[in-house]
């Protein structure tokens, strides 16, 4: 049950709900109380100011020895009030009068009782006049005034029952007795129903999730409010699934693509193996063209092997870099004289032009590779009588290898996917099975060892006049 995470926010919400709850709920009692406590002592001084200035009244009119007796029991019958209690005793002791005649003995010889003769013992002149005590089991908050009559001393000493201020405290703590467990099963039971229907979308997303396979990867999760956090988990779920779909997507299309590419070539292995044993004898000259054969499909299918292991190893990250210090300049040179053989036989000049020395520590095998990759691809595709630019310099703190040719260009609709992996524009750049052509992997391959080296290779041109394929490496060490 505690697995869930309604049940566990719903437990959670509830136990600092409670908490908060009895927190305030005793805070407010105990302000309740001391505020309670306060306008008792206040209201226990304004009766003592009262009933003496009652009592310095009736004195004036009645003096005598007997006028004190009769001004007090006066100003008693004056303050009559519920709860409340006057004594009245002189400086020996002796009790004057007193309001409550069950609570004490009154007359001339009446003596005080030790809690009460405690408490009279107390002065307005002490830090606190005031105190607490119990006379027959109930709770009386006692205050003490001393005054001067006549020239004699007396104190007066009120003392105010506490009762309806128990039962008024009892009151407000039954009520957050009934009140907080109420208000904590109400707020659990609608916590617990918020968080059911906050993460119900949750709830449906991961239905929804659990439906997608390869089979329905192009599904997507319901957004209901894209603005809030589930919403943006949702988008957030949907891009993944999308770049998910692409990818299963490219990886399909290059299953297709190599089982198209090695196909042929296999083909042709098996076929011209099979003619070449068909018949029981055959001349020197029909096995060397047969074996001549099978030799140009092997060379053909060893290269798309060896392009897709490279590929593979890229993309896992296990193909490092042999780093080397050497001439960018030197090595276009070689490779631009390296292929003048294959542009001569289709009466393709080869141009080079260059500014400057090109210093650089890259992997000199690789940046060969890509620019013979490069080179193959713009004598492959340019007429016979065309032309192979190559052009090398410095832009921007950056080497700069321009390679061009004369073709007739790639249309505008296919160049975003140019460096795709077993992409071939055949329309226009057509490959048959005697060119040499490859199977679309040498961009692919080209870009990715720019990449390593930290830098760009891109089609900056591309019309009828033809293309023009641009490699940009960092000037600095890598």
């Amino acid at each position: 049950m505690l697995s869930s995470v309604r049940v566990r926010l719903t437990l959670w919400y509830t136990a600092v709900l409670a908490c908060a709850l009895i927190a305030l709920a005793l805070a407010a009692y105990f302000v309740l109380r001391r505020n309670s406590a306060r306008l008792t002592d206040a209201a226990i001084v304004e009766m003592a100011d009262s009933f003496l200035t009652t009592v310095g009244a009736e004195t004036r009119d009645a003096p005598g020895p007997d006028g004190l007796k009769e001004s007090v029991e006066k100003a008693i019958s004056e303050h009559n009030f519920r709860d409340t209690v006057f004594v009245v005793d002189d400086s020996e002791g002796r009790i004057v009068a007193c309001s409550d005649n069950q609570l004490l003995p009154a007359g001339p010889s009446a003596t005080m009782p030790g809690m009460l003769e405690d408490a009279m013992g107390r002065s307005v002149h002490e830090a606190n006049p005031f105190r607490t005590i119990r006379l027959r089991d109930q709770a009386y908050r006692s205050f003490v005034r001393d005054f001067v009559i006549g020239g004699a001393e007396y104190k007066l000493l009120v003392l105010q029952s506490l009762r309806r201020q128990d039962e008024f405290l009892k009151s407000v703590l039954s009520a957050f007795v009934l009140a907080i467990p109420l208000s904590i099963v109400l707020a659990s039971g609608g916590g617990y129903f918020l968080a059911r229907r906050s993460l119900s979308p949750v709830v449906e997303m991961s239905t929804q999730a659990g439906r997608i396979g390869a089979d329905n990867l192009h599904d997507r999760l319901q957004v209901a409010n894209p603005q809030d956090e589930l919403g943006h988990l949702a988008q957030s779920f949907n891009g993944l699934l999308d770049r998910l779909d692409q990818s299963f997507e490219q990886q399909r299309r290059f299953m297709a693509d190599a089982s198209h590419e090695l196909r042929t070539p296999v083909a042709i292995l098996c076929g011209e193996a099979d003619v070449a044993l068909s018949q029981p004898s055959r001349s020197p000259e029909d096995y060397r063209a047969s074996l001549d054969i099978l030799r140009g499909e092997a060379k053909r299918l060893k290269h798309i092997v060896e392009d897709l292991f490279t590929l593979a190893r890229a993309d896992a990250g296990q193909y490092p870099l042999t780093l080397a210090d050497f001439y960018l300049d030197e090595l276009v040179t070689e490779c631009s004289r390296s292929v003048r053989t294959l542009a001569a036989a289709k009466q393709i000049t080869v141009r080079c032009d260059a500014s400057k020395e090109m210093p650089i520590r890259a992997d000199e095998a690789l940046l060969r590779r890509m620019i013979m990759n490069l080179l193959d691809n713009a004598i492959k595709y340019t007429p016979p009588g065309g032309s192979v630019a190559v052009v090398w310099g410095v832009q921007d703190s950056q080497y700069r290898v321009a390679v061009s040719d004369t073709g007739e260009g790639i249309p505008s609709e296919l160049q975003p996917r140019i460096f795709e992996r077993f992409f071939r524009a055949d329309k226009v750049r057509s490959r048959s099975e005697s060119d040499g052509g490859g199977a679309g992997l040498g961009l692919s391959i080209s870009r990715w060892i720019v990449q390593a080296h930290g830098g760009q290779l891109e089609l900056t041109r591309s019309d009828k006049g033809g293309s023009t394929f641009t490699v940009l490496l960092p000037a600095t060490a890598v």
